[in-house]
């Protein structure tokens, strides 16, 4: 996947997962952003090489619910 790519398809699942927490935790938009960008799982969904893309919206949430729980983040076996 070219870097152009990866970076429109960045956009797309922040913005849906960025939406998401603003629906589950009752946030608003700006919070929910700075609360995601701030976040270790951003931090590798940023990375392409990760293959995080490839999840789904509401895995993707799972995954940052839990580091916001625990502090750390348990990848499922795909």
């Amino acid at each position: 996947m070219s870097s152009e790519q990866f970076a429109a398809m960045m956009q797309y699942i922040t913005d849906d997962l960025a939406a998401m927490i603003v629906k589950k935790q009752a946030l608003p938009e700006l919070d929910a952003i700075l609360k995601l960008y701030a976040s270790k799982l951003y931090a590798m969904l940023e990375r392409e090489e990760t293959k995080l893309w490839q999840y789904s919206t509401d895995m993707l949430y799972s995954l940052f619910e839990q580091e916001q729980q625990t502090g750390s983040i348990d990848f499922p076996d795909v």
